[in-house]
């Protein structure tokens, strides 16, 4: 069976001044695949995710998303990726049916496929008691919900989600990553950042980031037996040790993490 990949990183560096934020980082991610990436805070896991998202280019080595090229083709990056930040991304004075159609608009739907979309999202939710409703007024857990499938909605070949389950209750969650796996079920690749680390073990490969490094990538069965582990969360810690006892011990590392 052969295994399209969708993201392609070679030698990625990224400098802020003297500052690296991304240290020579190579990985790939295959078309369906869902995709874990993990580190503690200032690891540098948001400035990899803006240039594989085409809101920043690297400083030197190659990326390549979608078949684009980061460094010269971010516009049509864009238009091949959905993306859901960890901040709410949805416009609250809009409501939830207004920023479905405003986003299929932008997203260049016709206007029959918004039409389309819009009610099969609306009862595939089933969201109808919503529809009319300002975001501002809707449950947490109903807005990320939504969020998602606004992200999706144009059928992207690669979403990019950034700590979406932040402040969720655990149903929530759980409902969430269903509607996770049922996007991957249709060939759209789930590139992932969480700093829950059992959501970690529902991805087919994760990779640990620390002090913008990559130091592990792999399965969550191949990690946990690779560091001898019973959990991610005990892998991530292991990973992190070294910093964690630079920087002041565990509960440092926590706080940040």
């Amino acid at each position: 069976m052969t295994v399209n990949t969708v993201i392609s990183v070679r030698n990625l560096v990224k400098k802020f001044g003297s500052f690296i934020a991304n240290d020579n980082l190579n990985f790939e991610v295959y078309e369906g695949e869902i995709f874990g990436f993990l580190g503690a805070n200032g690891a540098g896991k948001t400035t990899a995710l803006r240039i594989l998202s085409g809101l920043s280019k690297p400083s030197s080595g190659e990326v390549k998303v979608a078949g684009f090229d980061a460094s010269r083709e971010a516009e049509q990056i864009k238009k091949k990726i959905g993306y859901m930040c960890q901040k709410f991304s949805l416009y609250e004075d809009l409501t939830a049916k207004e920023n479905i159609v405003l986003y299929g608009g932008i997203y260049g739907m016709s206007s029959s496929a918004i039409k389309k979309r819009t009610a099969e999202l609306l009862e595939r939710l089933n969201f109808e008691q919503y529809q009319n409703r300002l975001i501002s007024d809707l449950p947490l857990g109903v807005k990320q919900k939504l969020a998602f499938s606004v992200a999706v909605l144009h059928e992207p070949k690669i979403v990019f989600l950034d700590e979406p389950t932040g402040g969720v209750d655990p149903i929530t969650r759980r409902q969430f990553w269903e509607m996770i796996y049922e996007t991957a079920d249709r060939n759209i690749t789930v590139f992932v950042t969480t700093h829950y680390m059992d959501e970690a073990e529902y991805c087919d490969r994760i990779s640990i980031m620390n002090e913008g490094r990559i130091e592990a990538i792999d399965t969550p069965a191949e990690l946990k037996r690779k560091y001898n582990a019973d959990s991610v969360e005990e892998v991530f810690v292991k990973i992190a040790r070294p910093a964690i006892t630079q920087k002041g011990g565990l509960e440092t590392a926590v706080e940040q993490y």
